[in-house]
């Protein structure tokens, strides 16, 4: 039985494990179909399921009714004819969204084809209230002028859902407007925010714990490189966690608790306002770190209600919702990141259709080595005696973290599932001299192609077991296709 977070009444078996918890944390949105939960109303559609809001037209408003008091979640299937992501003046068509005249949220839709989304409202009460949607003319860079918003349904997450927690201590997300980068509303093109989900962590307050919150943006125009972000993360977005906080047995946040990630990676107190209960936080690195002070007009409030499951990589969160690789690809292209003609003999990054994403958990021994030895991917095609590297022959791109990781193989053009004939691993020293360490592999997670149109097809491999890579034997094939 997970952990339920109460507003009022005892607080349920607040020694229960951080790992049962964890897996009691409703999911919603992309992926598999989420379980009804105790404690919060169903989904359900409003009065007018659809809008559409056109450029100088006017606002659009929506009534509904919630029949409980609780934070609220809107889901949309969001598109805007003739915008395209990959087209410079043209990215995205941006409507504002308004709850009871109260600013909500943004949302950046950058393609004409649907794409479901899922906002937070911020806590609402029982009864009536009101959406309004206004198309953001000066934030919208294309001159399209037509957005469309289907499917429009609310989600109450009361106080007896166990998830209730972490959507009330969620953070809201406000735009960069880092001078180097232009001016504001940069997100409307670049390096905006995707998606978000929650972690739940071990306190050191028996019966407390901590929330993490991470957010995918499509880019960091700052930091590190496309090629080797492919190399060692297996995606060109910036995973990055903003914001932390610890929580007694009931949910509530423990005031001063909260930290984020800002500039340089350095975690440091949230010392700004919010809104609600909800932390103001805002990008103001080229890398997506965030700072307390907010000054920017664009709000994201992303809903956070989705937990990543133990023992996945961050990059399982983006598998759930594949349209992210659409607009990480599309980005690429746009910023003239990738390199034309394809070359897989060359680290520098080419069209993302060209690669193998793999995920693997590998762990080194002795514990702490992982900084010394790392871990690289190897693909062999039908027919071709080249060995396909995902660090392209470079130290410094080997995964050299624990645990469950992403990377890409970079692979000819054109090649198709039906052409890789096996998936390897080899141990590779981060340094001229080695430690010793070995490294043991145990899973295989997933292995796919990109699509003509930048989503993921299905995986072609997977494997189970263990095998231990060291000096005296460094290589071991994980996957045959014979």
């Amino acid at each position: 039985m997970p952990l339920s977070f109460r507003r009022h009444g005892r607080a349920r078996a607040a020694s229960l494990a951080i790992a049962t918890l964890a897996a009691g944390l409703a999911l919603v949105g992309g992926g598999p179909a989420a379980p009804s939960v105790a404690g919060s109303t169903s989904t359900r559609p409003l009065a007018t399921s659809s809008v559409t809001v056109v450029r100088g037209k006017g606002d659009r408003e929506v009534a509904f009714y919630r029949g409980r008091a609780g934070e609220a979640l809107l889901t949309t299937s969001v598109s805007a004819p003739g915008v395209d992501w990959s087209q410079a003046g043209n990215e995205s068509a941006v409507v504002s969204v308004y709850v009871d005249k109260h600013y909500a949220t943004d949302v950046v839709i950058t393609s004409a084809a649907p794409v479901q989304r899922q906002f937070a409202l911020g806590y609402l009460r029982r009864g009536h209230h009101t959406l309004r949607f206004h198309y953001a003319t000066s934030r919208s860079p294309s001159d399209q002028g037509v957005a469309r918003l289907s499917a429009l349904r609310v989600r109450t997450v009361t106080a007896t859902s166990p998830s209730y927690a972490a959507v009330r201590n969620a953070p809201v997300l406000y735009g960069r407007n880092v001078a180097f980068y232009g001016d504001k509303f940069q997100n409307n093109h670049t390096d905006t925010p995707l998606i978000a989900w929650h972690q739940v962590l071990p306190a050191a307050t028996p019966g407390h714990h901590v929330i993490e919150y991470t957010v995918v943006w499509s880019n960091e125009d700052g930091g590190t490189s496309t090629g080797q972000l492919m190399a060692q993360w297996g995606r060109t977005t910036d995973i990055e966690w903003v914001y932390r906080v610890e929580v007694d047995a009931r949910g509530r946040r423990v005031p001063g608790t909260g930290v984020i990630q800002a500039a340089g990676h350095a975690t440091s107190p949230f010392t700004g306002t919010y809104d609600g209960t909800h932390p103001r936080i805002e990008t103001c690195t080229g890398n997506n770190n965030v700072c307390s002070a907010v000054d920017d007009p664009m709000r994201f409030a992303l809903s956070t209600r989705e937990s990543l499951p133990a023992g996945q990589p961050r990059e399982y969160e983006m598998d759930r919702h594949p349209w992210t690789y659409q607009v990480m690809a599309r980005e690429m292209v746009r910023e003239g990141k990738l390199e034309a003609p394809a070359d897989p003999a060359t680290p520098q990054p080419s069209d993302q259709r060209d690669y193998l994403y793999v995920a693997v958990d590998h762990d080194t021994d002795p514990a702490g080595s992982a900084a010394g030895i790392g871990l690289v991917v190897d693909v062999q095609l039908v027919g071709d005696p080249t060995t396909y590297s995902s660090n392209h022959g470079i130290p410094q791109w080997i995964v050299n973290r624990n645990g469950p990781a992403a990377t890409t193989v970079e692979l000819p053009p054109g090649t198709t599932a039906a052409d890789i004939a096996s998936i390897s691993v080899t141990r590779v020293p981060l340094f001229s001299s080695d430690n010793g360490a070995v490294l043991t592999v145990t899973r295989l997670r997933r292995a796919f192609l990109l699509g003509p149109d930048y989503l993921p097809q299905a995986s072609i491999a997977s494997w189970t077991g263990s095998v231990t890579l060291s000096t005296d034997s460094p290589s071991a094939v994980l996957w045959s296709a014979s």
